[in-house]
């Protein structure tokens, strides 16, 4: 049970702040509700861009870094389709030079060209060397492109082309930065060896007197049911002929979510799952194959990728995936099966759960979702379904009007 304290500022920065005197450290974390999903579809790529330049210093500190080592302390940053977060760890009586730092940059970060010309060429090397120019790079450009017809799920973090990138100005990131990185849009969470007293009046001495930006609403396209089959062939210099298929699942607290998320552990939850067992082991059709999904907030993705083995068919390969799906979605799996991926889900949110920064993450991820005591019930949010909802679920997702395939072949 993670327990916490909330509070929230008069410039409506949420804070929560969890005690924990088992360790020296403490954990600042933000997280700015701005993902990729929130940037315009010509002008992409600008919230991944903006975890960059906020490491670029602010009007009172021009480098981060060097002040927060100083402290014994260390950072670091993610951004995804639905967020950007922010955090740090340092020992927790060096606490308030984290807050100095965050305040900083979020009340004024330096806006300077050779900030934004160093951090841009970084985020272009970034796209050419892992998207362009890195085998297989390209296929989740294209898948994204593929599955969604209007969510803004359609491109990646990094951008949907390159050029939006490298033609950011200015006035762009500036406009980006006053939307977005506000109190009002931010969620404080502050972790570890910490008095929830001490550190309501901390944040407030240093976050209270930020202006509140202007209310941000999403308003965000819904995506439309698929109602046909999706299908791309493609051809590049890589090794090995790749077939990347995905279905359409429910959203973060959906009970369908769980499903899906138990669904991917059982077809592809490491070398006993059922799809290693029979297509790479057995009838050894592939050199590797996965099964997952992202995590996304909103309906997103559920996948399944993987590489051929030489000279075997990708139709081959296929129609041997679609055998082990007809299996899931039409004979119930035994309750063994079940109790054993709800094992290895439990122990996995148990072992994250050690880390002071991974309850951090959590409480940000939850009072984002709208209740961060919802982090304390999704183990129970797992143990509930049933092999019956298993079933279920796997007959509504993979359902072949709500697929969408890649062939992927090798030159």
């Amino acid at each position: 049970m993670i327990q916490y304290n909330s509070y929230t500022l008069s410039n409506g920065l949420k804070l929560l702040v969890h005690e924990d005197a088992s360790t020296p450290m403490a954990v600042v974390n933000i997280l700015y509700n701005v993902g990729a999903k929130d940037e315009d579809a010509n002008k992409t790529g600008f919230a991944h861009l903006f975890e960059h330049l906020m490491f670029g210093g602010s009007i009172n500190i021009p480098s981060y870094d060097e002040p927060l080592q100083r402290a014994g302390g260390e950072n670091n940053a993610y951004t995804t389709n639905d967020l950007t977060n922010y955090y740090c760890i340092l020992p927790a009586q060096n606490i308030e030079t984290a807050f100095w730092l965050e305040s900083d940059r979020m009340l004024s970060l330096a806006f300077s060209k050779k900030s934004l010309d160093v951090q841009r060429k970084v985020v272009c090397e970034e796209f050419k060397e892992h998207y362009i120019n890195k085998p297989y790079g390209d296929i989740w450009h294209k898948m994204r492109d593929l599955a969604y017809d209007v969510h803004p799920y359609k491109w990646m973090t990094i951008g949907k082309e390159l050029s939006h990138v490298e033609n950011a100005t200015m006035d762009d990131v500036k406009n980006f930065f006053l939307k977005f990185y506000r109190p009002n849009n931010a969620i404080l969470v502050v972790a570890g060896n910490v008095d929830t007293k001490n550190i309501i009046q901390l944040v407030e001495k240093w976050f209270g007197d930020i202006p509140a930006g202007e209310k941000y609403s999403r308003n965000i396209p819904t995506e439309p049911k698929q109602q046909q089959a999706k299908f791309l062939s493609l051809k590049a210099d890589v090794p090995l002929d790749a077939l990347i298929k995905t279905w359409h699942i429910d959203a973060r607290l959906n009970k369908g979510y769980y499903a899906a998320d138990l669904i991917t552990e059982i077809l592809g939850g490491g070398n006993s799952s059922r799809l290693y067992q029979a297509l790479v082991k057995e009838k050894q059709l592939f050199a590797n194959i996965n099964c997952f999904h992202f995590g996304s907030l909103e309906p997103g993705l559920l996948t399944i990728e993987g590489k051929l083995t030489k000279g075997v068919s990708i139709d081959a390969a296929e129609k041997a995936i679609e055998e082990e799906l007809i299996k899931l979605s039409s004979e119930k799996i035994q309750q063994q099966e079940l109790i054993k991926v709800k094992n290895r889900t439990e122990s996995i949110i148990t072992f994250e759960d050690i880390s002071i920064m991974s309850r951090a993450n959590n409480l940000a991820l939850y009072e984002l979702l709208g209740d961060a005591s919802l982090v304390n019930k999704e183990l129970e949010r797992f143990q509930e379904i049933s092999t019956e909802d298993i079933l279920a679920y796997a007959q509504t997702i993979f359902n072949k009007n709500n697929c969408s395939t890649i062939h992927y072949f090798s030159n």
